[in-house]
Formats: C-alpha cells, sequence, structure tokens
C-alpha cells in the first residue's frame, strides 16, 4: 500500500514481546501517532495494513466487497482444524455454501429454537456457586457450548461426546494461537510432531460428528433443529451436502458459535457487575418476563434495554475484534492505491473506541444504543462484520445472550471487585480471571 505511515521492522521486533502476550495497546499506539491507515513491515518484502477508518472498511466489506478475500490465516490454517465451511472458504464454495446454511437462522426457523435454547442456559446457571467470588467464563463458555449442541442436535444422552468436541475445539485453538503469534516456531512446530498431534485431534472431532450425523441420517426421526435444517438443505441441482461438507460446517458452527458468545457474555457479566445502575435497570426491564410459551420471540424483542446492554459490551469487547481481508485484485479508495495481494487489518476494537466518532468512547452506556440514536451509530458499529459475509448467526447468537441475560439477572445480582477486565486477543477477544460474585436473588 502507499501514501501511507509505515512501522518498521525494527519497531515490531522491538515491541516483539509486548505484541506477542497482547497486540492491542501497540496497534492503539500506532494509530494515535499515524492516523486510522498505517502499514507495518513484518519481513523484508513482507508488510500489511491496518485501518480503523469506518469510510475504508465499509468500502472494504460492503461497497467492494467482491475485491476482498479472507486471508489465509482463516482458508488455512484455520481450516486445517475446522475444515472448509462457510467462515474457512472464499469464492464460489463460499456462496454456494451460505446460501444453503443461512435458511437454518432466518428467525421464524429460530423460534422453534427458543425452548431448547433456554433449557441449555438453564441448566448451566442454575449450579452456580453463591459463597466465593468465582471466573465467570467457563460457566459462560459451557453455556454457550450446551446452546450450540443442544440446538445442533436435539439430544441429552451426547454430553461424554460433546466435552470431547469442547475438548477438542479449545485445545486446537491454543495450538492455532502459538502458531499465529510465533511464526518463527512453526519449524519446531512441525518437527516436534505438536502440529501432527492437533491435526489428529481434529480428525477424532470429525469422527464424533460423522458418528452423531449418521445417527441421525438412519433415523426416521425429524427434530425440527439445526442438524435437520441442514440435512434438508439443497444445491441448486437438488442433491444434499456431501457428508464431509456437512462435518465442516457443523464444526464450524460449534468454532465460531460457542467462543464468541462465550466472550462476549463474560464481557457482559462483567459489565452489568462492574455498573450496579445499569444491572438494576435490566432486571426492572425483565422482572416479570417468564420467556415461556409460543411468544418467547416477542418477549426477547421487548427487552430493548438488556439488547442495549448487550450491544454495548460487545462496542467496548467485539468479539471479532480484527477482520482481515486481502485484495485479490488492485484497488483504490480515495487516493489510496491498495495493490492486488494487499493484506488489510480492520480493527473493529479501534473503531468502536474512536472519539471522533463517540462519546466518551470507554463508558459503559448502553443509552447510546437506544432505538431513536442507531443512525448516529451504524456506520461505525460493527459487532457481526457486514456485507454479505456477515455473520450468519447473529440473530442466534442475539436472541441466546437475551435469553442468558435474562434469566442471570433474574436469578443473581453480581458484582465484582476487579477495577478492570483483563482481555487476551486470540482469534476472538477473550476475558481472562473475571472474578463475579452471585447473590441469589429472593
Amino acid at each position: 500500500m502507499q501514501k501511507t505511515p509505515i512501522v518498521s521492522q525494527f519497531e515490531v521486533f522491538k515491541n516483539s514481546r509486548r505484541i506477542l502476550k497482547n497486540p492491542l495497546p501497540f496497534h492503539r499506539e500506532n494509530f494515535e501517532k499515524y492516523g486510522d491507515v498505517f502499514r507495518v513491515k513484518i519481513g523484508v518484502k513482507e508488510e500489511l495494513a491496518f485501518t480503523r477508518s469506518p469510510q475504508l472498511i465499509k468500502h472494504i466489506l460492503q461497497k467492494q466487497h467482491k475485491k476482498y478475500h479472507k486471508s489465509s490465516l482463516q482458508t488455512k490454517d484455520l481450516a486445517k482444524y475446522i475444515g472448509h465451511g462457510i467462515l474457512t472458504s472464499n469464492g464460489e464454495h463460499w456462496r454456494t455454501h451460505r446460501r444453503m446454511v443461512q435458511p437454518a437462522f432466518h428467525k421464524k426457523k429460530l423460534q422453534n429454537l427458543m425452548a431448547t435454547i433456554r433449557e441449555a442456559i438453564l441448566l448451566e446457571i442454575k449450579n452456580i456457586p453463591v459463597t466465593h467470588p468465582i471466573d465467570v467464563y467457563p460457566i459462560m463458555s459451557n453455556l454457550a457450548f450446551q446452546v450450540v449442541a443442544k440446538s445442533l442436535f436435539s439430544r441429552d444422552d451426547i454430553q461424554e461426546e460433546m466435552s470431547q468436541l469442547q475438548y477438542i475445539t479449545e485445545t486446537n485453538q491454543r495450538m492455532l494461537i502459538k502458531e499465529m503469534r510465533q511464526p518463527y516456531l512453526n519449524w519446531w512446530f512441525q518437527l516436534s510432531g505438536q502440529i501432527r498431534k492437533h491435526l489428529n485431534l481434529a480428525k477424532d472431532g470429525q469422527a464424533i460428528l460423522h458418528q452423531l450425523i449418521e445417527g441421525r441420517r438412519n433415523s426416521a426421526v425429524e427434530k425440527d433443529d439445526l442438524l435437520d435444517m441442514l440435512l434438508q438443505a439443497r444445491y441448486e441441482d437438488g442433491t444434499a451436502m456431501a457428508k464431509e461438507q456437512l462435518i465442516d460446517e457443523v464444526l464450524i458452527l460449534f468454532t465460531a458459535g460457542h467462543e464468541t458468545t462465550a466472550n462476549a457474555l463474560s464481557f457482559l457479566v462483567f459489565l452489568l457487575a462492574k455498573h450496579p445502575e445499569i444491572q438494576e435497570k435490566a432486571y426492572q426491564e425483565m422482572k416479570n418476563i417468564t420467556l415461556e410459551g409460543d411468544d418467547v420471540l416477542i418477549q426477547l424483542l421487548e427487552l430493548k434495554y438488556v439488547q442495549q446492554c448487550i450491544e454495548e459490551a460487545m462496542r467496548l469487547y467485539p468479539p471479532a475484534y480484527i477482520i482481515d481481508r486481502v485484495a485479490i485484485e488492485d484497488d483504490e479508495f480515495e487516493g489510496l492505491n491498495i495493490p492486488k495481494d494487499s493484506l488489510v487489518l480492520m480493527s473493529i476494537y479501534e473503531l468502536h473506541r474512536n472519539e471522533n466518532f463517540w462519546e466518551a468512547p470507554n463508558e459503559f452506556n448502553p443509552e447510546r444504543f437506544d432505538a431513536s440514536k442507531k443512525k448516529e451509530y451504524q456506520e461505525y458499529y460493527y459487532p457481526f462484520g457486514a456485507g454479505p459475509r456477515m455473520c450468519v448467526g447473529n440473530n442466534f447468537a442475539m436472541y441466546e445472550m437475551i435469553i442468558a441475560a435474562t434469566e442471570l439477572l433474574q436469578k443473581y445480582e453480581m458484582t465484582t471487585a476487579l477495577p478492570e477486565v483483563t482481555i487476551n486477543p486470540l482469534i476472538s477477544l477473550k476475558p481472562e480471571n473475571v472474578l463475579i460474585s452471585f447473590t441469589a436473588r429472593n
């Protein structure tokens, strides 16, 4: 890329230890120093660009999205562990399967899953200890994983398989992060057999899903769950998805669906615990809501302030804190040349905290997401991405989080002694040691 400031390879090397631990402060310093677009030198000929410009982000994700693909970080590095589903593919392969998967997440289809989602949430939160502060992330992680599992398989007798699958997805993610953060050790990861070990784990996960999917195919029972919807999806020629592709799409749902939601809910709980007046306002809105019967979706849409709290939590701590794209042809934006093969990293984290677009950007203020103010922020807010590749499960995730927040608020008061939450930018933005005290409500 041309006409943009550049961060030297020496600066990257000098800050390598802190970048390995958490690159976000380094990004912030460079945005403050160089403006909304800068380049980083990462090799003799290699460089990448960072941006927090809402106009450039919209240009890449929406207006000229056909000129950009996802990078090899997802299509190769992540794909080797979770397959080539809609999260890890490009081009016609992505378009075809996006069209097939998307109907499963339409609001009318999701309405049938509300009771299943709520049941999974209630099982996970009913035994939260109230005697001492606990790290809330493992609870939210289990909750989100069980929601995906039950929404897919509608079964209570596969706990062992699901525990193993959860272990595999989380273990392989940690390995991928090591590969991303320490590329200079990839030779050792290969030589020592670490990559082979984790690829074998991925095969174990695929075998678990193969068994569950074949069991459903061989049964005459229709569950009307996400798996049934994927089994019924058809290509334009009327054929069904191949077994291997179906496994890849299911793995994507487990990996992306549970990780990002667990992160967002953990940050939400911390923020509500940190702001008791906001927590009380949210509780007052939903204290008489039951979330039972056939009109759960209507009830969820009435919980506007709870939804605002979730939206504000995802503004401060967007799970997809960085979105990457590679230019597949030469492009230009407002005098900025973007040559073919340029890697552009769009910092959603920085965009969401940019004081040029948000008043008091570091404060937790759900009021800013009042419906009357929507036009003020829609150009600067991308918690689920944007354009054709916007997260296919955004409605599913939002409904799940509203139900989880509602059930938590009805059962517990939450407090914390933490002054701030520690963040760990992995594939998604993850919190660490979120110690929360829960007190049962009368």
